[in-house]
């Protein structure tokens, strides 16, 4: 399990955008980045800036995974078929952390990682445990019996702020997810918007 190694809203304000779109972000009200200087930062960005803090963004969207996992997540996309930025996107949507955080069984990625780790999931009836697990096409996810009716389940099938996407069908009167395909970029709802193509560009260069 990678660690969450910042607070989600100091990742926000680093970036100065609302990544998850949530209410409670403090760039609703502070639009610039952290610390005495945050107001300055805000001049034009090199092409290596821009490719960088996509590379960031991304990262920190799904629970700030650490820099040599998501290298090797996206040496893998890079090895796939079709366009190496759609790939990337397709792989990290994959996770089991991000298939619950999209089911709304959890209100946000970080409580989807460790909800996994603590053993609450099935994926096709039986427990899995690594937040990075990979699902496949077909594959029906699901909160365990026992932990149906916790707190933070109940609150998050309630959340009005984001909707499941259509490639995942939810039941949440049993508390299961199918994972239907495979999305791509334009299918994904992330509140920003997010440039695997930059991303693409940086690992090029560096």
């Amino acid at each position: 399990m990678t660690k969450r190694t910042a607070a989600k809203y100091k990742i926000d304000r680093r970036m100065g955008e609302n990544i998850w779109g949530r209410p409670k972000s403090p760039v609703n009200r502070r639009p610039y980045g952290p610390g005495q200087h945050g107001q300055r930062r805000k001049g034009k960005m090199s092409d290596f800036g821009l490719q960088l803090r996509a590379k960031q963004k991304l990262k920190g969207y799904y629970g700030d995974i650490t820099e040599k996992q998501f290298r090797r997540i996206y040496a893998e996309a890079e090895r796939m078929r079709g366009d190496t930025g759609e790939n990337l996107i397709g792989l990290l949507e994959r996770r089991l952390d991000a298939v619950v955080y999209r089911a709304k069984f959890v209100p946000t990625i970080f409580a989807a990682r460790q909800f996994v780790n603590h053993g609450h999931v099935l994926v096709n009836g039986r427990r899995v445990n690594i937040p990075s697990y990979r699902v496949r096409e077909g594959d029906v996810v699901e909160v365990k019996p026992a932990s149906k009716q916790l707190a933070i389940v109940l609150e998050a099938v309630q959340l009005a702020e984001r909707d499941v996407p259509d490639y995942i069908e939810v039941d949440h009167s049993k508390m299961t997810a199918k994972f239907v395909r495979v999305p791509q970029l334009a299918d994904v709802p992330y509140p920003v918007m997010m440039e695997p193509n930059l991303i693409v560009e940086y690992y090029a260069m560096n």
